[in-house]
């Protein structure tokens, strides 16, 4: 899909699913599309405010979205509505499906958040990744779940991130 920018903007329906069901479903932006790698824009679509206590996620923030259809994560580089970096938050997810303007992406529970200097790399939400049952139910899926979030935590730490999304 090309993406023009003297076009009308491309909007996507991007749709979040866990365990099967509709997690959050919104508007985004496409800005690019290479058959691999789906990049999209979109303003913070959650409810107020959300504080993790490391990070605060608020209306008026910017996320560019980078989605691969081969890879078992998905990148947001979250900023504030002034262009200030907060950081990456990085979903570990089953390969993207775009399929005309809808992007569906499921979500595995495994999250890693990287601060915009680097210094503060966390992995989220293992203890939901181990409750939700996805190793006993399709090892094959956690296997890469668990080599995902291993992949981003590393290239986090060696501060590759940003090679990743160039």
């Amino acid at each position: 899909m090309s993406v023009n920018s003297a076009d009308r903007p491309v909007l996507l329906d991007v749709v979040l699913v866990k365990a099967g069901r509709t997690k959050i479903g919104y508007p985004a932006e496409l800005l690019a599309d290479d058959g691999t790698r789906v990049t999209a824009r979109a303003p913070w679509a959650g409810d107020g405010v959300r504080d993790f206590g490391f990070v605060r996620f608020e209306p008026g923030d910017v996320f560019t979205e980078y989605y691969w259809r081969d890879r078992w994560y998905a990148v947001k580089e979250v900023r504030t509505a002034t262009g200030t970096l907060k950081g990456h938050y990085c979903d570990i997810t089953r390969p993207a499906e775009l399929s005309g303007n809808r992007l569906v992406v499921e979500d595995l529970d495994l999250d890693l958040w990287v601060s915009a200097d680097g210094t503060d790399v966390r992995r989220l939400d293992e203890d939901e990744f181990e409750a939700s049952g996805l190793a006993r139910t399709d090892p094959g899926a956690a296997a890469a779940a668990v080599a995902a979030l291993g992949e981003l935590d590393a290239l986090a730490h060696e501060g590759g991130l940003g090679a990743l999304l160039a």
